[in-house]
């Protein structure tokens, strides 16, 4: 029998989770899945730490809802257990504002103060927070644990949070935030085991998945990232725009008479990989495509990530390594072959069987710039988390 740390991560219609041994020091992963379609008709799959798969569908029409999936959930970690009893929940929190600098206790106080910063994330913290309230109504003995993607950009110096805009509005909130900070987090702690050189010294990250963003790090902290306000800022992604001449924004409003929803669905929803091609949002479809909208997708994706590589490079005042991370950083060879050689004129020199293996170091030992392959880790990073904080 073990002590648990179930990790949640809520979107608007999934619930991923993944459920960790609280008593091995590492805390060795059990088991790990995610319920989706919730309002749809909806589909669970799970996969065990022996590999061992499981799933489950409701079918068409089904309104399984949050609160019905946490239920489910909750039931088959009973049922599966094995006697394991839950010890502490923790949740990926994409926004903790200017308030929260560290994972916190969940408490009724703090679930207000992060509702009140919905404004600033509407697409993510609302749903992030549902599964927080339903488990404080169905367990309120249960430890909870808000984890925030913003934290680990903290320490960005005020200039380099800042926006040219007055202070009427800046001290509203209104400054670079940064996201994907629980990514990073993780790439920096395992850095030092890997690649000393690069934990200990100027290091730009690319977490590159269906949201995409770069950050850069001096021995491990943040000092600048692409994302800034919202997680729409940046580089191209999976659905969302990156960033965009503000300009851009009036025409829409002024000329094509859009309304503020219509243009949140079009930058979040509508636009990156999957508005340039037409096709798809993700990346695989569009490396197997022949379509001529399909490469230029990608290659604005990839001109994209040599310009702000450059720009965090100057941020730090050089540049010592380069790691790629998150799905298309850690699986996509074609795109990591990309990204190494147009980082030549800073010293990358690909080494293409090491990037068709995966690396983890994809270029040549000769090379001034190297560069690598981590894969990232967010839900082992919450469970730390949950595990110190909880009581």
């Amino acid at each position: 029998m073990a002590d648990v740390i179930l990790v949640l991560n809520a979107g608007s219609s999934s619930l991923k989770f993944s459920a960790f041994d609280a008593q091995q020091a590492q805390l060795e992963l059990i088991l790990r899945g995610q319920i989706e379609a919730l309002y749809t008709s909806p589909r669970f799959r799970v996969t065990d730490r022996d590999g061992n798969a499981s799933s489950h569908e409701w079918g068409d029409g089904h309104r399984l809802g949050h609160q019905g999936a946490i239920e489910y959930l909750g039931g088959f970690l009973h049922d599966h257990g094995g006697g394991n009893q839950l010890k502490a929940v923790g949740h990926r929190v994409v926004h903790g504002g200017q308030r929260f600098a560290g994972p916190v206790l969940a408490t009724s106080e703090v679930i207000d103060q992060l509702d009140s910063l919905s404004p600033l994330a509407p697409l993510h913290q609302p749903h992030n927070l549902t599964p927080i309230r339903i488990l404080a109504q169905l367990r309120p003995d249960l430890p909870q644990v808000a984890c925030f993607d913003t934290t680990f950009h903290r320490t960005q110096t005020e200039t380099a949070q800042a926006y040219a805009l007055p202070p009427s509005i800046t001290d509203r909130g209104v400054r670079r935030y940064g996201f994907h900070g629980l990514s990073y987090e993780y790439i920096a702690s395992v850095l030092p085991e890997i690649a000393p050189a690069a934990a200990a010294g100027r290091t730009v990250v690319a977490h590159l998945g269906n949201g995409a963003s770069m950050c850069a790090m001096v021995a491990g902290k943040s000092v600048a990232s692409t994302m800034g306000f919202t997680a729409v800022e940046g580089l191209p992604m999976g659905t969302r725009c990156g960033s965009l001449d503000p300009g851009v924004m009036l025409y829409l409003l002024d000329e094509l008479k859009m309304d503020t929803q219509s243009i949140a669905d079009l930058i979040y929803k509508g636009s990156g990989l999957l508005g340039m091609s037409g096709i798809s949002g993700d990346m695989r479809v569009l490396l197997d495509s022949d379509d001529p909208r399909a490469r230029f997708a990608i290659d604005v994706y990839t001109y994209r990530i040599a310009r702000e590589l450059g720009s965090l490079a100057a941020a730090m005042q050089g540049l010592d390594a380069l790691v790629l991370t998150a799905g298309i950083g850690e699986h996509a060879v074609a795109i990591r072959e990309r990204i190494v050689r147009d980082a030549a004129w800073l010293g990358a020199e690909l080494d293409e069987a090491a990037n068709r293996a995966g690396g983890p170091l994809i270029t040549r030992t000769s090379s001034r710039l190297p560069v690598w392959v981590v894969p990232t880790n967010e839900e082992l990073m919450i469970a730390r988390h949950t595990r110190a904080v909880a009581p």
